[in-house]
């Protein structure tokens, strides 16, 4: 049996020896700010597919929107590290640095997702505020923000029909900035990825407390209106201060709906060039995240389902109170990329923890390719018990027990 790394040592002393050292850390100067404040980029990777980052780190300009908008957290990260990844075909990961957005703000992102008013929704808003004294240029500034709004105008809350005919879109815009290093030490940012989050179902109650209504949006009609809201957001990128020249790369994501096990993905992509001020072509983005088992796995990937069934059914001959696997599957051009794979148990000791793993780790070198990332997550009443992780091309998997 294989060598297992067990408690939080081993990850400890796993990332004290991967960590830089700060001596070979590179200072830098941000050129955006006013007073040119002092960074410091790590000189190593800890891959070389991955971005360096500049510290201290500088949250997006619009943090916390995306946790507010999108009704499923699995969305919100396959979202940000979907661009992320997207961005490695345009950015180099080994010339230029990561960092979050930090020119589309928060209220104007909150302005950008809603609803555009009709001329009578508005003037009704205008006089309510009248009445209740709002100042002169909080009127004119309502007035501005309803031209933002990016979402389709709805004439009657309180139909059904006009929920359906006219749903909530665009759910988020997700900026990723790409900066490189100049020769005086100062960064300036050369590129941008703009992440678009589109709905494939829209959820709406017609009164507080009411049933809800689910209506499906085809891939289609959701590509249109995407592309549409692309060009848009586009222009408006164009008129802010330093973005007037920079190549955007901008993609679509397709949202799963909130109660989905797994997330969507993105559907299509287009770069920009720096200043054209129009989109060009597209091209389909072919990702997708398949659960293990379902309908959909057996149809589009019988061999990856039969093959965790068959590992289930091993895992049921020695532990009895097994309850099943359950895997995510995530494609790139119907290749699998990444596997994951979960593992709920009732344990009653740390030994039976240890030799649950042990015999898992066996299986999965016994019956398990190694020509996609794998992870495998041990859990017992919603607590992780251990880890068994390996990288694509490599021979032996890794493996962490944790202690408490």
């Amino acid at each position: 049996m294989k060598k297992v790394i067990v408690g939080l040592l081993g990850t400890l002393l796993f990332l004290t020896s991967c960590s830089p050292s700060i001596n070979d850390d590179e200072v830098i100067k941000q050129e955006d700010e006013p007073e040119q404040n002092t960074s410091i980029v790590s000189s190593n990777q800890f891959s070389k597919e991955d971005y360096r980052t500049i510290l201290p780190y500088r949250p997006s300009a619009s943090r916390g929107v995306i946790v507010n908008q999108m009704g499923n957290r699995l969305d919100i990260d396959e979202m940000e590290q979907g661009l992320r990844r997207l961005s490695k075909e345009y950015y180099d990961p080994e010339k230029y640095f990561f960092e979050e957005g930090q020119y589309l703000e928060k209220d104007m992102m909150y302005n950008w997702l809603e609803r555009e008013m009709t001329e009578q929704q508005l003037a009704v808003t205008i006089e309510n505020y009248k009445e209740n004294n709002v100042a002169k240029s909080k009127i004119e500034e309502l007035k501005h923000e309803n031209t933002l709004a990016l979402n389709p105008t709805i004439k009657d809350d309180e139909s059904v029909k006009q929920q359906k005919d006219n749903p909530k879109y665009l759910t988020h815009i997700l900026e990723q900035n790409f900066l490189k290093k100049n020769e005086d030490n100062s960064v300036e940012l050369v590129g941008m990825s703009i992440g678009i989050a589109m709905k494939s179902e829209y959820t709406f109650q017609i009164e507080d407390f009411g049933s809800s209504y689910h209506h499906e949006i085809p891939k289609s009609t959701m590509l249109k209106k995407g592309k549409k809201i692309a060009q848009t957001v586009l222009e408006r990128i164009r008129k802010m201060e330093g973005l007037s020249e920079i190549p955007i790369l901008i993609a679509l994501y397709r949202e799963e709906d909130q109660g989905s096990p797994v997330p969507g993905s993105f559907v299509a992509k287009t770069g920009v060039k720096g200043s054209d001020m129009s989109i060009g072509e597209w091209e389909t983005v072919n990702e997708e995240n398949i659960l293990f088992p379902s309908d959909e796995g057996k149809e589009k990937y019988y061999d990856q389902q039969q093959l965790i069934q068959d590992f289930g059914k091993k895992i049921e001959e020695y532990f009895p109170n097994y309850v099943g696997v359950i895997g995510e599957g995530f494609y790139i051009n119907e290749e699998l990329k990444k596997l994951t794979l979960e593992i709920p148990l009732e344990f009653y000791g740390k030994g039976e923890v240890i030799g649950f793993t042990q015999y898992t780790y066996q299986l999965i070198t016994e019956m398990f390719p190694d020509y996609y990332d794998l992870e495998v997550k041990i859990k017992s009443n919603n607590k992780m018990e251990s880890i068994i992780y390996r990288s694509a091309g490599e021979e032996k998997p890794e493996v962490h027990i944790f202690d408490k």
